[in-house]
């Protein structure tokens, strides 16, 4: 149909269902010679007799009922569409790309991802774990659309939403002597090697570790570098080490290890939602608006 103006084709199916121009004219909300005027015109372009017209009925030809089937596949495609581009600029249809840490999988990510799919499930979330740089290095390419990430601060460009705290414990094995404790004072871990999260990946998660070992005194034994937290928490369980992590990662129920608070001490874990403040399309801003909305504390 090239070429075919869109509100014909409205005024052919009103009166091919209704069969009657006065009744046609009047769901339509115009008089009746515009839609006389526009269903000769219609048949003139296609040039096919559409209706059978007497001065008592209005029948549709065998061209008019076939020609019907695909008006209605037209006009309820132009409808959908119409719905689908009311929903993307109402943030309720569409996609994104959300990266996340592991450690952010026992934190506040898959809550505040299930809260947002209740309320707008026409929208595809996308999730991929990457590192804290990765993430920053892909919103600053837009690359992605927001990452779930640890940093306390992000780079000019890109905006962020703190997440709910959380605090560092030490991690030991099960065995270890102050497994039992109520609480352990660092320095009594100073000749421990320590299982550490490698500066590299995640600056902020190695640089918090680092600052809670200078605010004890204390210059420890660091050997092992890892790239998550969850592999922080097994190389512990495999007595290759103790560590300080995140107390959200007890969740993740690591045979082997105990979690114990640090004696007075409540260091924060740091954590943000991310996203390039140029590149907020209405979806991202539909999952910013969850985000803020989650509990924190």
């Amino acid at each position: 149909m090239p070429g075919m103006k869109l509100h014909l084709l409205r005024y052919f199916a009103v009166l091919a269902e209704e069969l009657h121009f006065g009744r046609a004219a009047e769901r339509l909300a115009i008089t009746q010679p515009p839609l006389s005027s526009g269903i000769k015109a219609l048949e003139d372009e296609l040039g096919v007799r559409l209706f059978e017209r007497t001065s008592k009925h209005v029948k549709l030809t065998a061209a008019g009922t076939a020609y019907l089937a695909e008006v209605r596949i037209v006009l309820d495609r132009v409808a959908r569409a119409g719905e689908t581009a009311r929903a993307v600029a109402a943030g309720l249809h569409g996609r994104l790309d959300i990266g996340f840490t592991g450690s952010m999988v026992y934190r506040d990510m898959p809550a505040i991802v299930r809260a947002f799919g209740a309320h707008a499930p026409g929208i595809e979330v996308n999730l991929r774990e990457m590192s804290s740089n990765e993430q920053i290095e892909a919103l600053l390419h837009r690359q992605l659309h927001a990452g779930f990430l640890n940093a306390g601060t992000v780079p000019p460009r890109l905006a962020s939403l703190p997440l709910a705290d959380d605090h560092f414990v030490c991690c030991l094995p099960d065995d270890h002597a102050l497994a039992q404790a109520a609480a352990v004072d660092l320095r009594a871990l100073a000749e421990e090697t320590f299982v550490m999260f490698s500066r590299e990946v995640a600056p902020a998660n190695h640089d918090n570790v680092i600052a809670l070992f200078q605010r004890a005194g204390i210059h420890p034994h660091t050997r092992h570098a890892t790239r998550q937290w969850l592999t922080v928490t097994a190389l512990v369980a495999m007595r290759m080490g103790v560590a300080l992590v995140p107390a959200s990662m007890a969740q993740a129920a690591v045979k082997g290890v105990r979690f114990v608070p640090i004696a007075g001490l409540r260091h924060p874990t740091v954590g943000v939602l991310a996203w390039h403040e140029s590149a907020v399309t209405p979806a991202l801003r539909a999952f910013i608006g969850a985000a803020a909305e989650h509990p924190r504390g």
